[in-house]
């Protein structure tokens, strides 16, 4: 885990003397997370949020390397029958690197890149169960974005979790990909310096 992060910190201070120019921000906003796969049914989107900080390194023209680091709270609620919805409540410090091109004129964009997510707690209605959950996630992110001004933006991004929740029941290939893995559409409004 440290060998991850101490990697990711010295491809990011390479990436930032060695670009044109970059540009730091804080962000913040929606999420809309679910469970997809594994054994876990009736699963329903749990609203939560994400906040933390960022940096635009201009690469070339049109294109940016975006490194972030965010706290978000995700998870699913599922359907416990007669007993009502259960929360299930992961919170995750996200380390996600995109490329990012603008399409137009600096104003819309799209990204893509992978992400690390480190847990920082999991809990089904305030019992604890990080002892049963993976302390790493790793993810895929797909999104656009708009500038408004110069300094202030919105985004809209998908990520998709690429490793199992848990590794119950992971024997194998098939196991791994059917696995139960995290699912947020996240809704952020960032500002620029």
């Amino acid at each position: 885990m440290k060998k991850i992060i101490l990697t990711a910190i010295a491809v990011m201070a390479f990436a930032f003397t060695n670009a044109q120019q970059t540009r730091f921000g804080v962000k913040g906003g929606l999420n809309l997370s679910t469970v997809v796969g594994g054994d876990v049914e009736n699963t329903k989107t749990l609203v939560g949020f994400h906040v933390g900080g960022f940096a635009e390194i201009n690469i070339v023209e049109k294109f940016f390397i975006q490194p972030e680091l965010l706290f978000s709270a995700q998870g699913t609620k599922v359907d416990g029958g007669f007993g009502g919805d259960a929360d299930f409540k992961l919170n995750y410090l996200n380390i996600p690197v995109l490329a990012k091109y603008y399409i137009v004129d600096n104003k819309f964009s799209v990204e893509a890149g992978p992400q690390l997510g480190v847990l920082l707690s999991a809990k089904v209605e305030d019992e604890d169960i990080k002892d049963f959950t993976r302390s790493v996630d790793f993810g895929f992110n797909i999104g656009a974005g708009y500038n408004f001004t110069d300094n202030l933006a919105v985004g809209l991004r998908y990520t998709i979790g690429l490793s199992p929740l848990t590794d119950e029941d992971v024997d194998n290939t098939d196991d791994y990909y059917d696995s139960a893995k995290n699912s947020n559409l996240a809704l952020s409004l960032s500002y620029k310096f």
